[in-house]
């Protein structure tokens, strides 16, 4: 079936820039820009484009057959081949070489493999080149300081409470106390009770 045909096609060429689509690099250092690729049926002649911004070819380069490693056909001078196709994955990551600020943007990965008639596939990775890396640790220490922070607060004010209300049912503790010892020592006299003074009546004479 044609339809079936189409589909499988689409799945057997795919591209990868890895677990994560962004990397942070230091200004004015290099930064590696992975990516890699499969195909069920093999490839042919195989053609990868590495562009910066979606328009700038900053890398191109091409692969005869799996038994053979790419073959350059042009390149940025800062960009630098440090992949592999001979092996178990087919590796076709680049190096980006002093880094500027100017160099933040989309990567991407674009491969073109015409023994599956032509069908073609890409990724897309995120450079972002800061001045220091310790910015980014910062920043993750202050949530965790914050975190921390509201968790002690949390137990401080708990803590206040607990002892709030532990004043409280203390207190009307000692209030039903006062009550049971002030009840226990009324006189009964006007009540004529037993053990009061209304009883207390000379003995009959004989």
């Amino acid at each position: 079936l044609p339809g079936l045909h189409l589909f499988a096609l689409a799945l057997a060429l795919e591209v990868s820039v890895g677990k994560t689509n962004s990397v942070t690099a230091l200004n004015n250092s290099d930064v590696l820009l992975p990516c890699a690729f499969t195909t069920c049926i093999g490839f042919q002649d195989l053609v990868f484009t590495w562009y910066f911004n979606s328009t700038e070819l900053i890398y191109h380069g091409k692969i005869k057959s799996k038994a053979s490693e790419p073959s350059l056909i042009s390149r940025n001078p800062r960009v630098e081949f440090v992949g592999s196709t001979t092996g178990k994955e087919n590796n076709i990551s680049i190096v980006l070489q002093s880094v500027e600020f100017s160099d933040a943007g989309k990567y991407t990965c674009h491969v073109k493999n015409p023994k599956e008639k032509n069908a073609q596939h890409n990724a897309t990775i995120f450079l972002t080149v800061v001045h220091k890396m310790v910015e980014t640790d910062n920043t993750v220490t202050t949530i965790i300081v914050s975190v921390v922070g509201g968790l002690i607060g949390l137990l401080i004010l708990f803590m206040l409470i607990k002892r709030v209300v532990l004043f409280i049912i203390k207190k009307m503790q000692d209030g039903k106390k006062e009550c049971l010892v002030s009840s226990s020592g009324n006189d009964n006299t006007e009540n004529g009770l037993a053990g009061s003074k209304a009883e207390q009546k000379a003995p009959p004479k004989a």
